[in-house]
């Protein structure tokens, strides 16, 4: 028996050594399924099957290159880097570099990113005589894209019944004819963006019978990540490419299917088994990654949905702690509790910043945790914001070296073509592209040929001395790596030169950011995985794909000891030891806009049990009573998953401080808010802090159970009638060493002082109730 099935459960055994015939593996959160992704190829090539032969489509690059490294360790060799294996996107890119010939396409085409594909369709709106306000690029781009994702051609789009009416009750009629013409123009531009290169892979497989043959027998196995996360084209790319051997293993989590808005279908799972007649389903139900408890409250929710493929998750974790559920007043209240318990959590349990994520359904949400982990000094990192490939002067740079690699990318060419300022204006720039629309031709054949086109002395030295710069760069393509081509333009161009000279803060960002991308390409240039071959070379092109194909998740090398703050669609596939999930409140979370359908509502439900399952040890789940959306302050109730999660497994106080306003104003801490003012501390109290801190806000009669945030009592406490002299003391200058008297716990000393100026925290030790640890800000303590 080979050494690698040893540390596999019995199940994860079964997936790994089914080797023929179709396979879904049913894998709940936390249940290995990357193990057994990798440890199955690694099995199937120590049986024989050639690398070459295999096929493994991922959602991240990162992921690939993860399970390389597995199959590497596993094997003890190099042949994992002749496997296919990468995303859906990359790998089909490097078989149309391969194919572009047979449908009109350079094998050097571009890629364009969503900046660049909303850039064409704006250029193409105006010149269509359109209102670019109605007809937004981001607007009619989601349009053309969901159109693809379901196999839908411009022309196919154009005489669909029910597609032009739902157009033109949206009042924007004129959609197909902007997808024409943006197809038309992409094509022109030797271009594809992140959809036509499953469009196009599609359309190549289905037109050309020699194309599928060939691939159809090179991959023999078919391995598939999260397949519940495919959309139409996927399944349909993927259900040809297997229809000769019928080798393929799925892996997914119907129970995680949360991308309906990409155009994902959770029916490619639901029915894959009535695709292939003799597939084998193997459950992976053991959870190696949460508690019990959180275990627990994840089966619990997702159960209420209907439609599911049966399944029952389940661990040896300890029981661990009982999930955290916390109201707040505010969206600030919220923000600031989350800081102060992560703050309590560092300083209790020894933490680091990175073990924890704040999770929300809209990035909007960010803002009020942001700027109170800000003033807590509480490094953080939101993912989802402006990638370092989407800063101007990256792209300005890689604009240089998309022309070089295909000089019918109009996009970028009108980019860098005077950057630096080379005396080609915008009036030459807008009559090359009026030729080459005329001509039907592309901008830079109009540039190459300007003596022909009545350019202005001036105006055509600079044209010829632009197109000589590009050419001496192209001349090195054959014989020189994409690092050297990139050294060359950097020297040439006069763009570091530029930016270097720039001695502003502003200025010298910019600048270490191009060197920053130049050490990228020589890293990667360097990289043993980009060896010359069929699979990858150190060529220019390979180098814009791979970095045109990057997502957030690709670039976290997880180095930065900070919280991380993202979307909980963001976080699939991710995993931390404590969480907090932000705003579970109706129509948030679930959203407003997805309770209209049972489908929309299971969606929403799936991606809460995607969010409690991210976590290890530790999970909040927070609330605020008044939230201002759209500039208006709403009133909310709790959300309905909160009552489908069982009682027992709900711990609803919370062990530790409230939230403090840190920012000292009169309006006091939530905590003090909520034990003066609603409900806790008696009528006088109550009628005090309505006095200084206003009303409470008004809600609906509601029979839901609110859970507040409130000092729980100690395990077993000694009771301690304080001393009659008991007056609190300044404790801002507590040091170890002093006794101190607390009214609930008795007399004790101070064994240490930790924690911020603003947040401190005493560790004292009392002669009848033992070691606890005291927020200063909270507590009375009289220094005896």
């Amino acid at each position: 028996m080979q050494e690698y099935l040893n540390g596999l459960n019995e199940p994860q055994r079964e997936a790994v050594t089914h080797i023929k015939g179709p396979l879904m593996i049913v894998a709940g959160a936390g249940s290995g399924k990357t193990k057994v992704l990798t440890t199955r190829i690694a099995h199937l090539m120590n049986n024989g099957v050639d690398a070459f032969n295999i096929l493994a489509l991922t959602f991240t690059n990162k992921a690939a290159a993860e399970m390389k490294e597995r199959i590497e360790r596993i094997l003890g060799n190099a042949e994992a880097r002749n496997l296919y294996i990468g995303t859906f996107h990359s790998v089909f890119a490097r078989i149309l570099r391969a194919e572009a010939h047979r449908i009109g396409y350079p094998n050097s085409f571009t890629i364009y990113d969503t900046d660049d594909s909303r850039s064409v369709i704006k250029t193409v709106v105006n010149e269509l005589n359109l209102d670019d306000k109605h007809y937004k690029p981001n607007v009619v781009g989601s349009r053309i894209s969901s159109a693809k994702n379901a196999l839908v051609g411009p022309a196919e789009y154009a005489t669909d019944y029910y597609i032009q009416q739902e157009d033109m009750r949206a009042n924007r009629p004129a959609i197909a004819q902007i997808y024409a013409a943006y197809a038309n123009r992409c094509f022109k531009n030797g271009a594809m963006d992140f959809d036509d290169l499953l469009l196009k892979m599609y359309e190549l497989l289905k037109n050309f019978p020699e194309v599928l043959h060939k691939y159809q027998h090179k991959f023999k196995y078919i391995l598939i990540d999260e397949y519940q996360d495919t959309n139409p084209v996927q399944y349909q790319i993927t259900k040809l490419l297997a229809a000769v051997h019928e080798n393929i293993c799925v892996v997914g989590d119907d129970a995680q299917s949360i991308y309906s808005f990409r155009g994902a279908t959770i029916e490619n799972i639901l029915q894959f088994q009535k695709d292939y007649d003799d597939v084998k389903v193997v459950k992976l139900e053991q959870n190696y990654r949460s508690s019990q408890n959180i275990i627990h409250v994840a089966n619990e929710v997702i159960k209420n949905n209907k439609g599911q493929i049966p399944k029952n998750l389940w661990t040896e974790n300890k029981q661990g702690d009982k999930i955290v559920l916390v109201r707040t007043m505010t969206d600030n209240d919220e923000g600031r509790f989350v800081a102060d318990c992560i703050q309590e959590q560092k300083l209790r349990y020894h933490f680091y910043n990175k073990d924890f994520a704040i999770l929300y359904r809209t990035n909007a949400q960010s803002r009020s945790f942001e700027e109170s982990l800000r003033r807590m000094g509480i490094a953080y990192r939101i993912y989802g914001g402006v990638s370092f490939y989407q800063r101007k002067e990256v792209k300005d740079f890689l604009a240089y070296l998309r022309v070089i690699a295909n000089t019918r990318d109009e996009e970028a060419l009108k980019r860098i073509i005077n950057y630096p300022v080379r005396g080609i204006g915008k009036t030459t720039i807008e009559k090359c592209v009026i030729a080459a629309n005329e001509q039907n031709i592309s901008m830079y054949e109009v540039v190459s040929r300007a003596g022909e086109f009545g350019f202005k002395a001036g105006t055509l030295e600079a044209l010829q001395n632009f197109h000589t710069m590009i050419r001496y760069f192209q001349s090195m393509l054959t014989n020189t790596n994409a690092y050297d081509v990139a050294i060359q333009v950097g020297k040439h161009t006069n763009l570091v030169k530029e930016l270097f000279n720039d001695k502003t803060t502003e200025g010298l960002a910019r600048y270490e950011n191009i060197q920053e991308l130049l050490n990228s390409i020589k890293e990667w240039t360097e990289s043993p995985s980009n060896e010359d071959g069929e699979l990858g070379d150190k060529s220019l092109g390979s180098y814009l794909q791979q970095i045109t194909l990057l997502t957030d998740a690709d670039d976290d090398k997880g180095e930065q000891d900070a919280v991380k703050m993202m979307t909980i669609h963001a976080a699939k596939g991710l995993e931390f030891e404590c969480v907090f999930v932000g705003g579970v409140e109706e129509t948030l979370f679930p959203s407003g806009m997805s309770i209209n359908t049972r489908e929309e509502l299971e969606e929403e439900r799936r991606l809460f049990y995607v969010a409690v399952t991210r976590a290890k040890q530790k999970l909040w789940l927070t609330y605020a009573n008044a939230r201002y959306r759209f500039g208006q302050l709403v009133q909310n109730d709790p959300s309905r998953f909160i009552e489908e999660m069982p009682e027992q497994y709900i711990d609803k106080t919370y062990a530790g401080g409230g939230a403090r306003n840190n920012a000292g104003s009169d309006m006091g801490s939530a905590f003090e808010r909520m034990q003066r003012g609603f409900g806790f501390g008696g009528s006088s109290n109550a009628a005090a802090a309505e006095r200084k801190y206003g009303p409470p806000p008004s809600r609906k009669p509601s029979s839901k159970p609110e859970y507040l945030p409130v000092q729980p009592p100690a395990a077993k406490v000694v009771a301690h009638v304080p001393s009659a002299d008991f007056v609190a003391s300044d404790t801002s200058q507590l040091q170890a060493g002093q006794k101190v008297e607390h009214q609930k716990f008795g007399f004790g000393t101070v064994s240490s002082v930790e924690g911020s100026a603003h947040n401190p925290v005493a560790t004292i030790q009392f002669e009848k109730n033992g070691e606890k640890k005291i927020m200063l800000n909270y507590a009375k303590l009289r220094i005896v």
